[in-house]
């Protein structure tokens, strides 16, 4: 029986799909071939939809409305269109994601393949499991990749030793590489930048205890489906910095993280006015939603980026990013009168008072 066009488009995605992971995977292998295979995935992938949803994918003659031809063929849309039109909302992290592997793909430099790769392997990981996901909710999960791949091998990022040499491979970037990626980051919300659709990281915990035929190496967990008391470990485990060596956990709890109080007084040093943790930092929380009330069923839905709860000391702990987003908000006297519709209180007026007293 003879396939639909669209399949025949799909398979030839999935193969450039494969051929992009066994560059990554491979100790030998070529970003650049990467990023060129799964560019090409990506392309196919979306013409396979568009051809099977019976939506023209190809350029016309703005004056004419004829086709544009290319050796005797209707040109096709490129990728970067076929991302505009799949996911019209310029914000969609799917969207951005893919963008910024075509914006990487036509800049990259051969001998800085290698630093590159080590920067940008969470989102190349987001990369790859969006084109599964696109996949699989357009056509089915029978056309998954899943069967077809194994989880690498790796010891580099198991080691301290192997951790800092990739440090030291990330500083090698050169500057404008670097500020490629910086200057297409600086138009998403920050608070977006963590989401696993744009950057997909992921924590390796050994397995111990009795094994089945059945179990495999890895085994992938839905925070959805587990119990109460599992989700709330799981999450703060993936709030927290964990260096892994041999059988020894040295966990990062809380670092640099500030009570509210700390807040306070180094928002105020920054400030001509007056910032206390009552009224002006209990306002902002509430109002910009960085943790839950004091009385909420699950203290750790936080918004993680600016706030954390410390299950040891039953309290809510602040980044120094909250600091800057606070400073963002309020960090003049005309945003402040704007953010909380009064007047703040003036440095030099509270001096005078004290005085006066």
């Amino acid at each position: 029986m003879a396939h639909p066009r669209w399949r025949h488009i799909l398979m030839e995605s999935q193969r450039y799909a494969l051929k992009a992971l066994d560059e990554w995977n491979c100790s030998r292998g070529s970003y650049s071939d990467f990023l060129t295979h799964m560019h090409k995935a990506w392309h196919y992938l979306l013409h396979a939809e568009f051809r099977k949803d019976g939506k023209d994918y190809h350029y016309r003659d703005r004056k004419t409305n004829r086709y544009q031809m290319v050796d005797g063929e209707p040109k096709a849309w490129d990728l970067e269109k076929c991302l505009k039109v799949r996911f019209p909302d310029s914000n969609d992290l799917v969207r951005r994601n893919a963008e910024l592997f075509v914006a990487l793909r036509n800049k990259v430099e051969h001998r800085y393949e290698h630093n590159l790769e080590v920067i940008t392997g969470g989102k190349a990981q987001a990369y790859v499991v969006n084109y599964e996901q696109e996949m699989t909710s357009h056509f089915g999960a029978e056309y998954s990749l899943a069967d077809r791949l194994r989880f690498p091998i790796s010891i580099q990022a198991l080691t301290a030793e192997g951790y800092e040499e990739m440090r030291k491979a990330a500083r090698k970037l050169p500057r404008k590489t670097r500020d490629l990626v910086a200057k297409f980051e600086a138009g998403i919300d920050p608070s977006m930048l963590d989401d696993p659709k744009y950057d997909y990281r992921v924590r390796l915990v050994p397995i111990i205890g009795s094994k089945t035929d059945a179990d495999l190496a890895v085994n992938f967990v839905n925070l959805a489906d587990l119990k109460e008391e599992e989700r709330r470990t799981m999450v703060e485990a993936g709030r927290r910095g964990t260096v892994i060596t041999r059988d020894r956990h040295v966990e990062v709890a809380d670092k640099d993280r500030m009570r509210p109080s700390q807040v306070a007084a180094c928002v105020e040093s920054q400030l001509p006015f007056r910032f206390s943790v009552s009224p002006e930092h209990t306002e902002m929380w509430k109002r910009l939603r960085a943790r839950p009330e004091g009385d909420a069923e699950d203290p750790y839905a936080t918004d993680a980026k600016y706030c954390t709860y410390s299950e040891p000391f039953k309290q809510y702990v602040y980044t120094r990013a909250w600091v800057q987003r606070i400073l963002r908000e309020i960090g003049s006297v005309e945003k402040y009168r704007a953010f909380f519709g009064r007047e703040p209180r003036m440095k030099t007026e509270a001096a005078e008072v004290q005085e006066a007293a």
